[in-house]
């Protein structure tokens, strides 16, 4: 019941100066990742934003992206939520719009025990019938999802079927994985972390990167598959300095300039983010020219 396997985008949402989403714009962004051999498009996430749009934009543009993609590649929404109930509403929307699978967040600020959260995620996934993929991001949150967790539900809740692991503990990784016994998916959370996540048996990654680099993000993920270890190990370290750069302030700050210096109007961040700092800006610049991107 895999969803995808290699390269999701994490895609960012593209904004008018009035702070309006910019659809023509965001449309344009999809075609650049079919396009350049994106593995799924994963809209309303961290990086688009979600948590600074109203329910009802939210859900316009995991619409939008549904109907613009139109089956070629699988689309997964974000749909979690510190409320379950809120969770559940935004769940079973996009699937009402044909979302092929969901991205649920560990409820933040809240902090549940494990128990609250094997609550949250299985009541969430029971209210739909497409796969589910938890979305561990401590750092964010201020809440870990434990491999014990993890694995329980993937056991428990047939649509439950991996998670995007973005702790950045390869030992908790691995032990999930030996958990796990082939039963949960794994991508990885972190751009700098593929290759390490697909020699323990991971299914792909969930990128930041695949933003200005689809077709590269895309290609070390495949190289792997293919046997080619040590050339997908050389395309992750290449990517290590634009990995860097584009988490050089909090994401998604760095990676919508990135966008907007390949030719696209990803325009402003909506508070409380604010406009990359000029040195940080030119720190990104140098890191997309040295990967071999065109900077306009």
């Amino acid at each position: 019941m895999s969803v995808f396997t290699g390269a999701g985008v994490a895609i960012v949402t593209p904004f008018h100066q009035d702070g309006s989403i910019n659809f023509e714009e965001f449309g344009k962004l999809i075609e650049f990742q079919i396009a350049n051999n994106t593995d799924a498009i994963i809209v309303m996430g961290t990086t688009g934003e979600a948590a600074t749009l109203t329910h009802e934009e939210h859900l316009e543009a995991i619409k939008y992206c549904v109907e613009k993609v139109n089956g070629r590649i699988p689309v997964v929404a974000g749909t979690g939520s510190n409320c379950t109930e809120t969770s559940i509403y935004l769940s079973t929307e996009a699937e009402k719009y044909g979302a092929d699978g969901l991205l649920l967040v560990s409820p933040y600020y809240n902090k549940a025990t494990q128990n609250g959260l094997y609550e949250h995620f299985k009541r969430t996934a029971d209210a739909v019938k497409i796969p589910c993929i938890l979305y561990n991001v401590p750092g964010r949150t201020g809440c870990n999802i434990a491999p014990e967790t993890v694995v329980r539900l993937c056991n428990d809740v047939e649509n439950i079927v991996g998670v995007k692991e973005a702790s950045g503990n390869i030992g908790q990784v691995a032990k999930l994985f030996a958990l796990a016994d082939g039963k949960v998916d794994v991508y990885s959370g972190n751009d700098d972390q593929i290759v390490p996540l697909l020699s323990l048996g991971g299914k792909g990654v969930i990128s930041v990167l695949s933003n200005v680099a689809p077709q590269e993000t895309h290609d070390i993920c495949q190289l792997y598959f293919d046997g080619k270890v040590e050339e997908s190990a050389k395309l992750q370290l290449r990517a290590i300095e634009l990995c860097d750069a584009l988490f050089c302030e909090v994401n998604p700050i760095p990676v919508k300039k990135a966008v907007s210096m390949l030719g696209f109007e990803a325009g402003p961040l909506r508070l409380p983010l604010t406009e990359i700092e000029p040195a940080h800006a030119e720190v990104l610049k140098k890191a997309m020219i040295n990967f071999g991107l065109e900077v306009k």
